[in-house]
């Protein structure tokens, strides 16, 4: 098995011992993004809709990297601080994604790193 790593400036660098996304065996699988603008270093706090916005937006910057987009996600999960969130996260996260929706599970967890209040992370496949 051969891999490849996903690097791009276009969003936050790794603050530990993994990478922003692999590919492997025909899928790319990219670790969790929280809202870090990576213009700023910043969280985007201001609100649930902001925050999950900047996380679809360093997704799709991880996608673009590899040269992919939101149609080759055939997997997300999302974990939330609280499911009273869900209704304004999924009107968002939907915006991304036109048809053919991928596999997902939302979990409600105790706390995220930085105690921000969504983190996803996405499997997409390589060709169509």
């Amino acid at each position: 098995m051969s891999k490849q790593i996903i690097q791009t400036s276009k969003v936050p660098t790794p603050i530990g011992p993994y990478s922003q996304a692999v590919i492997a065996n025909g899928f790319l699988f990219a670790s969790g993004q929280v809202a870090f603008n990576p213009a700023t270093g910043e969280l985007v706090l201001t609100d649930i809709q902001a925050e999950t916005r900047q996380v679809m937006e360093n997704i799709k910057a991880i996608l673009e990297e590899a040269k992919l987009s939101f149609a080759n996600v055939v997997k997300t999960s999302i974990f939330l601080s609280d499911m009273q969130l869900f209704a304004q996260v999924n009107e968002v996260y939907g915006s991304y994604f036109t048809a053919d929706f991928p596999a997902r599970e939302t979990v409600a967890v105790k706390t995220l790193p930085r105690n921000v209040n969504i983190e996803i992370s996405i499997t997409a496949v390589i060709s169509l």
